[in-house]
């Protein structure tokens, strides 16, 4: 990893933070369908310094032959792809942080498996990772893989057990967001909300 690269944890403070021109790692975690995405873009976009938006699943579509497609099933192959990308993608961030250059990931880490968990990613990234869930309704996570193709589609049946899984991020002190019925602004601006709250208190995670 780039030296003096990882997200530094950040501290509580009286001085107030202004999370639009803060240097920091934001990761958005959500069932797919989420929009974590397309927020992740417009809120990168958007930003007062410079930003950039590291997708996972993107980085996991750099294998081309032998790519463990998510739809067959989740078997050893399709773990050791999925670490390899968020290594991949840690060692991103902590590059573009050493740089000054903030970032936003993304990602449907399930509260549930803590291997594949929100450990790696704080492993990878760095103990001032920022973690924001987008959980809007099951009915709007159907209708959004719905306009899906490719490796990003997945069966209705998978898409509503990843979504009542997610469900089990309620209770954990993250900051959770239901944008069923937000536009992308709007949930950006919510975004800006709760990195704001964690630079002041930072989440225990």
């Amino acid at each position: 990893m780039p030296p003096g690269g990882p997200a530094p944890a950040p501290a509580g403070s009286a001085v107030p933070v202004d999370p639009a021109r803060a240097a920091l790692a934001v990761l958005l975690i959500g069932p797919a369908g989420a929009g974590k995405t397309t927020v992740a873009r417009h809120w990168a976009d958007l930003r007062q310094v410079p930003t950039a938006h590291i997708s996972l699943d993107d980085v996991r579509e750099w294998v081309r032959s032998g790519f463990a497609d998510p739809r067959s099933g989740w078997d050893e192959r399709s773990e050791a792809q999925y670490r390899l990308a968020r290594r991949t993608c840690g060692f991103a961030a902590r590059n573009y942080l050493a740089n000054g250059i903030s970032c936003v990931l993304d990602d449907a880490v399930f509260p549930d498996r803590p291997a594949i968990g929100l450990g790696g990613w704080k492993r990878h990234v760095g103990p001032g990772l920022i973690p924001i869930v987008l959980l809007p309704g099951l009915e709007i996570v159907l209708e959004r893989n719905a306009a899906r193709s490719g490796t990003r589609r997945l069966a209705d049946e998978e898409v509503a057990a990843i979504h009542g899984r997610m469900a089990g991020w309620y209770g954990s002190g993250l900051p959770i967001i239901d944008n069923s019925r937000l536009d992308v602004a709007t949930t950006a601006r919510m975004i800006d909300d709760a990195v704001a709250r964690s630079l002041t208190t930072p989440p225990e995670w």
